[in-house]
């Protein structure tokens, strides 16, 4: 199901022998725009440390808790990593390592050898860090607040600026960037999918997209909290002449769930 992803900021965070803390933000990748780790601030430790979707077993929407399958003591010892710098690779690498989880740029799909962090498990033994630690890149994660705010460049000029993002719950994907127009003209706020995102600039702030700014304008409008349906996002797709993720992704969904209630 598609949520908004300030939906998950205060979530309390639940390990199988006690709660851990909060949700503070999200470390998204601006390479494949999965969710890569919750940022929770924890109160037995003092400290804020990372999360990865692999480690949650349930999201309750209604309740606002994430149950996770690590205990405290797991979290207590697992690496230290500062989250108010950027995450490097190697501070990702000695993470997975710790936990046991494959890397995810190290395979074909969003979460490395398999399209969905519920799917880890069953993941190829081959695919772990040691044997692909010559094959990392850069680390490509930014949290979510500090790329909201970034302006929306187009094809013919400047337009609006990233408001929000609209995450799946069951691939940790970002599906949509929350765009708002209101500070170019009286607009409203529209939906743009990652696969129409150039390259994010961090040096000048900016989102660029390969749409034109008639295009994002004559948008079909979202409105804030409304369920976004199956029909609203064929309206969406169409409007703009692109093909939906669901038709590429339909083979690798796996039979079970991570989404809450």
């Amino acid at each position: 199901m598609l949520r908004s992803a300030t939906q998950l900021e205060n979530f309390v965070v639940q390990a199988m022998d006690g709660e851990l803390g909060t949700v503070d933000q999200l470390y998204l990748d601006d390479e494949t725009w999965a969710i890569r780790y919750v940022t929770v601030t924890t109160g037995f430790l003092g400290r804020r440390v990372l999360i990865s979707p692999i480690s949650v077993i349930h999201a309750d929407w209604v309740g606002k808790r994430l149950d996770l399958a690590l205990t405290k003591r797991q979290v207590e010892n697992s690496p230290g990593i500062d989250t108010d710098q950027p995450v490097s690779r190697q501070h990702e690498i000695e993470y997975s390592e710790y936990y046991g989880y494959p890397c995810y740029w190290g395979g074909p799909f969003l979460w490395g050898p398999v399209y969905y962090p519920g799917a880890v498990n069953t993941a190829p033994s081959d695919t772990t860090t040691g044997r692909i630690r010559s094959k990392s890149m850069d680390s490509h994660l930014r949290s979510t607040k500090s790329l909201t705010g970034y302006h929306i460049e187009t094809t013919d000029g400047e337009l609006g600026h990233v408001e929000g993002f609209i995450v799946d719950d069951e691939a940790w994907a970002v599906r949509y960037i929350e765009v708002a127009t209101k500070n170019w003209w009286p607009g409203k706020k529209v939906l743009v999918s990652p696969a129409w995102i150039e390259r994010v600039s961090w040096e000048d702030s900016k989102v660029y997209v390969d749409l034109s700014r008639q295009a994002i304008k004559s948008a079909p409008e979202f409105v804030d909290f409304t369920p976004i349906t199956r029909d609203f996002e064929n309206n969406l797709y169409s409007h703009y002449g692109r093909p939906p993720y669901w038709l590429h992704e339909a083979e690798f969904r796996p039979s079970l769930s991570l989404s809450g209630v």
